[in-house]
Order: C-alpha cells, then sequence, then structure tokens
C-alpha cells in the first residue's frame, strides 16, 4: 500500500485511535520489584547511585511489600546484605540468613505477593565473587552444592520462586535436583541464563555491596560482544530444567532477547539493571530529559522485544502511572 492510498498517520490522529492500534501494552502485571534487605530494625539507608532506592530492614520490607501488591504488581526479588561474610558465604544459605528472614516476614504478612530471591554467593563471601575461590580461579563444580543449598534453605523460609544469577555452568540442575528431592517441586527456577559481564551494574554492587575484591567475573559472565552463545546458554538452562529464561542487562541486550525469544517458547524476564535506571533518573534530575516519559519508553521497549515480565527499579514508578492512565 502506498501514499496517497494508505495513510498511516489517520490512525495516530487521536489517543484513541493510538490506543486501539498499539501493538505492544506494557501492564502493571508485567513487573518485579527488586529489593535490597539489611539487618536491624527501622533501617531505610538511600543508596547515592540509585535515587528513590534504599536498603531495607525487615519492618520496611514489610510495608514495601503491602504498598506494591497494593498497585497490582506481582512480585518482589530479594537481595541481601549479611552483616559478616567468609570465604564460602555461607550467610547465603544459613536458616536465619537476612533473606530467608525477609522471605519469612513478607509472606507472613503479604502472603498473595510472589517473592522471588536471588540465588547467588556474590553478596555472602569476603572475596566478592559468585562462587567458590581456589586461588585466584572460581572453582565452577565445587559451587554448586553452595549455590543450591542457598536455593533450599530460600524455599523452606518460603520463597515462591528462586533465581540463580551466578552463572555457574550445570547450577540449574543442580538446583531443580535439589529441590525436587526435599519436596520443592512445585517451586519455579528463574535462570538468569543470559547474564553479561556489564559495566551497567556498577549501582548495583554498591547498594548490595558485592563488588569482586580481585580479578573481575569475565571467566563466568558472557562476554558482551556475543549473541549466538546465548542462544546455547538459554538452552542448556531450559534443558536443565529452568521455567523462565532472562536476559540481564536488557536494553544494551535488546537484540539478544530478540532473539532468544524467537528460538525458546518459555516465558521470558530482562533485568532492566541499575545502571540504566540510574543513567534515567540522573539525566532527569539534570532537566536533560523527560524522565517519566523516558522509562515508559524504555520499559516498553524491552516488552516489545519478546519479555513476558521485566525487572525493574522502576516499578512503582511505572505502576503508578499506568494505573492512572
Amino acid at each position: 500500500m502506498l501514499f496517497p492510498d494508505y495513510r498511516p498517520r489517520r490512525m495516530r490522529q487521536n489517543a484513541a485511535f493510538r490506543r486501539l492500534v498499539r501493538e505492544t501494552q506494557l501492564r502493571v502485571s508485567d513487573l518485579i520489584l527488586p529489593v535490597f534487605a539489611v539487618g536491624g530494625k527501622d533501617v531505610k539507608n538511600p543508596i547515592p547511585s540509585m535515587p528513590g532506592q534504599f536498603q531495607l530492614s525487615r519492618d520496611h520490607l514489610v510495608k514495601l511489600a503491602k504498598s506494591t501488591a497494593e498497585l497490582g504488581i506481582p512480585a518482589m526479588i530479594l537481595f541481601g546484605l549479611p552483616e559478616k561474610k567468609d570465604p564460602l558465604g555461607t550467610q547465603a544459605y544459613a536458616p536465619n540468613g537476612i533473606v530467608q528472614q525477609a522471605v519469612k516476614a513478607i509472606k507472613d504478612k503479604q502472603p498473595d505477593l510472589a517473592v522471588i530471591t536471588d540465588v547467588c554467593l556474590c553478596q555472602y563471601t569476603d572475596h566478592g565473587h559468585c562462587g567458590v575461590v581456589d586461588g585466584n580461579t572460581i572453582d565452577n563444580d565445587a559451587s554448586l552444592d553452595l549455590i543450591a543449598r542457598t536455593a533450599l534453605s530460600h524455599c523452606i523460609a518460603g520463597a515462591d520462586m528462586v533465581a540463580p544469577s551466578d552463572m555457574m555452568d550445570g547450577r540449574v540442575a543442580e538446583i531443580r535436583n535439589l529441590l525436587d528431592e526435599n519436596d520443592f517441586s512445585h517451586v519455579p527456577i528463574m535462570s538468569y541464563a543470559a547474564k553479561y559481564c556489564s559495566a551497567f551494574y556498577g549501582p548495583f554492587r554498591e547498594a548490595a555491596d558485592s563488588a569482586p575484591q580481585f580479578g573481575d567475573r569475565r571467566t563466568y559472565q558472557m562476554d558482551p560482544a556475543n549473541a549466538v552463545e546465548a542462544i546455547r546458554e538459554a538452552s542448556m538452562d531450559v534443558e536443565e530444567g529452568a521455567d523462565i529464561i532472562m536476559v540481564k542487562p536488557a536494553l544494551p541486550y535488546l537484540d539478544i532477547i530478540s532473539r532468544i525469544r524467537e528460538e525458546i517458547d518459555l516465558p521470558m524476564a530482562a533485568y532492566n539493571v541499575s545502571g540504566e535506571y540510574a543513567m534515567i533518573k540522573a539525566a532527569a534530575q539534570m532537566g536533560w530529559l523527560d524522565g517519566h516519559r523516558v522509562m515508559m519508553e524504555a520499559l516498553t521497549a524491552i516488552k516489545r522485544a519478546g519479555t513476558d515480565m521485566i525487572l525493574t527499579y522502576f516499578a512503582i514508578e511505572a505502576a503508578e502511572l499506568l494505573q492512572n492512565k
């Protein structure tokens, strides 16, 4: 169809028409809110590089869970900051660890809000790596048992879903087998399947106190230059028993989301990470762009690329805007 017989602007001339033909619908139910749990009481520590985000004690987490549920956001994902760290990250899988306590507190007050837990060791190890360290090497196979034990401890505490983010080979199968053996076959796994070694994680590492103390994570997180490898990683996790496949970060990797979407028919998630959040917030504070419009455009782009759900620090703001549309 060619002009003048076809005029695309006909269906753009007013808000009602634009809504009728809108191809991608961003909904409150697409959003998952990441939160940072700390010990103590009445603790609400601002995260300087992530305006509007905080490290929260359990009492504040319960309040946030209530407002999150009232907005219609279906889920939160928890990250923990322990009071002490050690080489094996023992607080990650301790029965009374910070995440385990937070899960119990939230589920006691907001049972209908889905609580997802990040499963990794980096916040709990004194070296800051996501697995067991042997010299200057991250020992993949020695890490699997500890990662699976962490997931199991979260399920015992009441987590509705576990999300391994460590990028150790074989960890999804290890978790699935241990959960099944312990009567948690009903608990799904959201796998950080294509997690890239990205500079966009900087603010998160401040928020979660999880920066590596030596080297970097290039030996286990993916090379940002690789795309075909992401298909292999996602396919492996599907074979190992993942229920949801995640791409992280989101905005610089929209092509990866789209490619995996074409290959795999499981539900897909993407993590709109701390650096993406911080850039928009900083530019908005400087008056360089309209923060709300850019936020919604970015989230819509992530959904348009093929995701079913988005982990985003914008979840509360976006939900409020969507409810008021």
